[in-house]
This record gives C-alpha cells, structure tokens and sequence, in this order.
C-alpha cells in the first residue's frame, strides 16, 4: 500500500489548483474586488466552531478515513494538467428547460410529495412531502472571490432566483465558492418570500453567514449526525470526506452531505464528497432514500479522496440504499480534467449494469419522481 501522502503536500495540491483556477487572485488586486468580503468571516470566527467539535484539531476539521497516497511528482502533474486543460467544455450551448418546465410552473402552489429542479452543478430544489429545500444555491457568474477573474459559468442560471416558489430551508453542503456563493445568499436573504426559510449548514459556515448579515434567527449549524426540525422535514448533517476552505488556510469549517426525512418520503444530498464508509452507515441509520443527489464530476486520479468518479457515486447510491438517482456536480462549470460529458456518459454505463434508475434532465427542468424519470440523451450533441 502507497504511503499516505502527507497533510500539507495534499493541501498544497489543492491550494495551488485552486489559485491556478482562478489566475492568481492573491496578485488580482483583491481589495478593490471586494474579495476580502467574499473570501467570508475572519480566522477568529471559523476558530470557534472548530473548538466545540470532536471531528476538528487544532482549528482544522478532519476526515475519520486516511487519505490515499499520491505517487511522488504529484504537484508539477497537477499544474500542468490545470493550465493546459481544454476538454472541459461543450462544444454547443447547453440546452436549458424553458419557464414551463420549470418549478414555478407546475401549476399548483403547493410543493409536491417527491419532486426535483437541477439547476446545473450542484444547485437543486427538493420537493418533499409539500416542502420545499433548496440545496448549494449558485447563480452567479463566477465561482471565485472575483468578479473578474476565476472559473465561469458554461450555460447560464436556467431561471432568475426571483422565479424560484418561497422555499422552507436552504441547505449547504461547505463553503467552497461553486457551493457557498455570496451574491445567491444576499439574494435569498432580501427575498420576503424565502424569509421563514433557515441556512441549515455545516459547523463554521454559520460565520460566514453572519459576516454577509444573515440575520442570527435564520441560522442553524450542525455537526455530522446533528439533526433540526424545520417545517415538518427532519434535516440532518451526514458526514462526507472532502475539504473546505476560501481562501488558502483549509478545513476552518466543516463540510457535509444531508439526509432529509419527511412524513412519507427521504432524499439524500451528497453535496461534494469522495466515497467514504460513511455512505454505508447513512443508509442504515437514516436510509432507504426515495432519491439520492450525487455528485459525478470534477474527479481525478491527482485528488482521489475529495471528489468521487461516477462508478462510484453508483456504489453509494447502493450504500445508502438508494431509488432514483440524480447525478449532480457536473455540467456547468468546468472543474476537472476530462471532457465535459464523460461523468454522465460513464455513470449511464455503471448505472445500467447495476440496474439503478437515473433522472437525467436538461438543467431546469422540474421532474414529478411519482412518475418515471427522464432518461434521454441530451448531453451527446452538445459534448
């Protein structure tokens, strides 16, 4: 077995991806960008949360499973894999759901029993025993401290977050910029239609909230296992192996998928994750899931803990002892280094001969899961 490749070589990989990704932003003229404000609460804060937790040390959240070990070479490869990428993006525009399709237009103003709207990557709207969770909301154009400079959107928002129906919870898996956007939250936050609705997040991420002024009554932040009652709905905080971080000090907050438990009906937020045990001990405690929204792309070998590829976002799907799954993570920013539609092309084939039923609409489309699912092929002739 290959060592375990140690602590700050795994973070310097990262933290050089993410500063190649977003062109030097330390060297960007940061201030003028506002991106101080955007980067979120101050060392201090995040502290305090680490603090009261058994998962964090030293001010740092942790993984409970060792990382894989990474072959020695690993910084130059990844650099150079970062800068000469060119596969991920489609050739076509990516085809949207028009406004009929959409969740404000299911006709009736009551969330349904079992229903779905992906917005592209890892943004969607549950409908769940006629309550609605809107999940890692992200409608700005940028996912990166700058409004100049960083990774872009490769299709635009398929509806204005002015569309979205009053929604009872918003979920966030961490706080990494392509899950935690500050132009979505401000958004949410001023809509009075949304403002019953709590940000149900991870431990840590609830200073980032507070230094963007959401009010201190709509925030909720959970260790893993922790669990809230909101409007009817069980949330609870599932562990996930990944990272956090905004800026270049790492793992400050925690990060985390969600189960979500209603009356009639479960579903299962995967958010950004790598297969982890975890996936096992979900399903038994809290599972079986009626849907699983899972993560499939911005995968490679160079970071095989943080990011699952799509074989094995299938072998979670039957750990958590999933029904229908919707592959979430991919699409519409580009992440990683394969091309643009190998995630969805590869979890097709796996999904297949395992025999689990996929939702695989064009971004925005609502889906009613008490019927079947769409299946069609969408993302060929874009790719």
């Amino acid at each position: 077995m290959a060592r375990p490749t140690p602590l700050p070589l795994r973070t310097g990989v990262l933290t050089a991806l993410a500063l190649a990704a977003t062109g030097g932003l330390a060297a960007a003229g940061a201030a003028a960008w506002g991106i101080p404000h955007a980067m979120g609460a101050p060392p201090e804060e995040l502290r305090r949360a680490a603090d009261g937790s058994p998962h964090a040390r030293e001010g740092r959240f942790r993984n409970t499973e060792p990382g894989t070990g990474l072959p020695s070479g690993t910084v130059p490869a990844a650099l150079r894999a970062v800068v000469g990428r060119r596969a991920g993006r489609p050739s076509r525009p990516v085809p949207l759901a028009g406004p009929e399709e959409g969740p404000a237009a299911a006709g009736a103003t009551e969330a349904g029993e079992l229903a779905v709207t992906w917005f592209g990557h890892s943004s969607v709207l549950l409908e769940i025993d006629g309550r609605r969770v809107l999940a890692d909301p992200v409608w700005g154009e940028r996912v990166s401290p700058s409004r100049l400079v960083g990774p872009r959107r490769l299709h635009p928002a398929p509806v204005p977050l002015t569309a979205l129906p009053p929604v009872d919870a918003v979920l966030i898996s961490h706080d990494h910029y392509d899950h935690l956007d500050l132009p979505t939250v401000r958004a949410l936050v001023a809509d009075p239609r949304h403002r019953a609705a709590p940000f149900v997040v991870p431990l840590g991420i609830g200073a980032h909230l507070r230094a963007w002024g959401v009010p201190e009554d709509r925030i909720v932040e959970l260790d893993w296992d922790g669990t809230v009652e909101v409007a009817g709905l069980t949330l609870t905080c599932a562990e996930a192996r990944h990272f956090s971080g905004r800026g270049l000090q790492r793992d400050t907050t925690l990060w985390s998928s969600w189960a979500v438990a209603g009356p009639r009906h479960r579903a299962y937020f995967g958010g950004d994750t790598g297969y982890t045990t975890a996936f096992a001990r979900a399903g038994e405690r809290w599972g079986p899931f009626a849907l699983t929204m899972l993560p499939i792309g911005a995968y490679a070998d160079l970071w095989p803990d943080i990011h699952m590829n799509p074989e094995e976002c299938v072998a979670a799907h039957r750990d958590l002892r999933g029904g229908v799954l919707l592959p979430v993570h991919w699409a519409t920013f580009n992440l990683g280094l394969h091309p643009w539609s190998e995630p969805v092309t590869r979890l097709r084939a796996a999904a297949k001969t395992a025999g689990i039923p996929l939702a695989l609409p064009v971004p925005g489309r609502r889906i009613d899961l008490t019927g079947p699912p769409p299946t069609a092929d969408w993302w060929t002739p874009v790719a």
